[in-house]
């Protein structure tokens, strides 16, 4: 992938408890802020970071789990949903490349804006 991120779209919904298996990955003095799911997908904020793991395959076991420190975020934007949108978007800006990250009802947007306001600011 080079140090490009291509195409980066993520899926954010109802907030949630953190998984085992992005709880087993927080450091010394790492604290979850909050944490939404999709299906199978999971989305840990952090004081230090975000944490995302992408379940993969049939059997859900696979995960890809990536790692996005605030201090790597140069921008970003919020859209709000309209009257006949049903999703709400962020889009961050990195040195790699830009993520949009999809918000169903259900996920507060201001709330997730302030989050990442707060860390990167």
């Amino acid at each position: 992938m080079g140090n490009e991120i291509s195409n980066l779209i993520w899926t954010f919904g109802v907030e949630s408890s953190v998984p085992e298996h992005l709880e087993a990955l927080l450091v010394d003095g790492e604290q979850v802020i909050d944490a939404f799911r999709t299906i199978r997908d999971v989305a840990v904020f952090t004081n230090k970071r975000m944490l995302v793991s992408d379940t993969q395959g049939i059997t859900g076991k696979k995960k890809e789990i990536y790692s996005l420190p605030y201090k790597n975020i140069n921008m970003f934007s919020i859209e709000n949903a309209g009257p006949l949108d049903i999703n709400s978007e962020i889009e961050l800006w990195t040195r790699a490349g830009s993520i949009k990250i999809n918000l169903k009802r259900g996920a507060d947007l201001n709330k997730i804006a302030k989050i990442i306001a707060q860390y990167i600011l």
